[in-house]
């Protein structure tokens, strides 16, 4: 294991922090290198040192979103046994956090798709991979639920997920909340 120097650890925590609150403001093309080193109060080198283009700090923002996602959703559903019960716990979930943390990982998805929507591109194709592993996790639950077609309910329900998260913005803190838990109880039984 490589020990990192804690001064360039802490650089590339600055770092990181600040274009993810820049590009959750402005969008990822309105922010330019110069602004996130200015703002995080490093030089140019020293970003390009922990990221060797603006692309790459997209990718590790994205992995770390998708590090945070995997903790709330494991912890989410951690103590609850019954699959079908879990699935509603993730929707209660988002449903409570939604007026207290308008940012998202949805959201931060969400904005990938429009700025760059070339399948080819190494950001969409970070988006993507997130995304796929969640409807993979989603399905194996509806798996062990025994509910039918689970990959055909796991897309449904996380596409409920992505749309909750851009009807929330549009109609506000508690907009959404409790018809996306009761959209997410009436689907699951009606795979039943």
């Amino acid at each position: 294991m490589i020990k990192v120097d804690g001064k360039k650890s802490a650089a590339r925590e600055q770092i990181l922090e600040t274009a993810c609150n820049l590009f959750f403001q402005k969008g990822f093309h309105a922010v330019g290198v110069d602004t996130i080193a200015a703002e995080s109060g490093i030089t140019k080198m020293t970003m390009y040192k922990h990221f060797p283009s603006k692309d790459h700090l997209i990718v590790a923002i994205l992995e770390r979103s998708s590090e945070f996602y995997w903790e709330w959703f494991e912890k989410t559903i951690d103590e609850i046994t019954e699959p079908e019960q879990q699935l509603i716990a993730i929707f209660e979930s988002v449903a409570k956090q939604q007026s207290s943390c308008p940012q998202s990982m949805f959201c931060l998805n969400q904005a990938v798709a429009v700025e760059f929507p070339s399948q080819e591109h190494m950001v969409n194709e970070a988006a993507v991979q997130h995304i796929q592993s969640i409807i993979k996790r989603l399905e194996s639950i509806c798996e062990q639920a025994g509910l039918k077609s689970p990959q055909h309910l796991a897309r449904q329900l996380f596409i409920l997920l992505e749309g909750n998260s851009m009807c929330s913005r549009f109609f506000g803190e508690d907009g959404t909340a409790a018809d996306v838990v009761n959209a997410a109880i009436t689907l699951i039984k009606s795979y039943r």
